[in-house]
């Protein structure tokens, strides 16, 4: 099945291109490959994240996915893309500024995952590299924030490795793998601080 554009899909933001990672918005052509990534790594994500809805990878929930995404983008509301490889072939993951706020806020929320054959590679890395600037030039953000969760090791590496600063914890802060757990905060400046 093609998916075609409609007169009421937002405009996308542009797709980013960097030396060893591309990111894009997600499509619906993508089902497949996301499905097969996301089955591959459930074992490895479960700790880490919310849980899964038993539909969670079918067809239909991801084009259900899909089309809140498209409305998040036109909403202003958050901006959600996939990793590929340099060549655009591979997924490799995804990573998404959500929550953006607007006003005396200008901040947004960094979340992200990557699948288990691409760990340590530094994908995550260029990745993060590659959707600040677009976070602060093209959509003028004064803060971008994230959270892990403490014993998440790689993910505190990585938050420093990108320039991020611990703020604190927050106690009970989100529901993952069914269960409140405590965060770190970290938070990234316009500035770079």
């Amino acid at each position: 099945m093609v998916f075609l554009r409609s007169p009421f899909t937002p405009d996308l933001p542009p797709v980013l291109r960097g030396d060893s990672v591309t990111l894009r918005t997600p499509d619906v052509g993508d089902h497949k490959s996301w499905a097969e990534l996301r089955l591959l790594s459930r074992a490895f994500l479960a700790p880490w994240e919310p849980e899964w809805p038993a539909n969670d990878l079918t067809r239909a929930a991801f084009r259900a996915r899909v089309k809140r995404y498209w409305r998040d983008i036109a909403e202003d509301a958050a901006y959600p893309f996939f990793i590929f490889s340099a060549d655009g072939r591979t997924l490799l993951g995804a990573l998404t500024l959500s929550n953006v706020r607007r006003g005396v806020a200008q901040m947004a929320t960094l979340g992200y995952w990557t699948g288990l054959p691409h760990l340590r590679r530094g994908y995550m890395t260029a990745a993060v590299r590659l959707i600040l600037p677009f976070a602060f030039d093209h959509l003028r953000l004064h803060r971008v924030e994230a959270s892990c969760l403490p014993g998440n090791t790689a993910s505190i590496a990585l938050l420093r490795r990108t320039g991020f600063a611990e703020e604190g914890l927050a106690r009970n802060y989100l529901k993952i793998n069914g269960v409140w757990r405590d965060h770190l905060l970290f938070a990234r400046l316009a500035d770079g601080g």
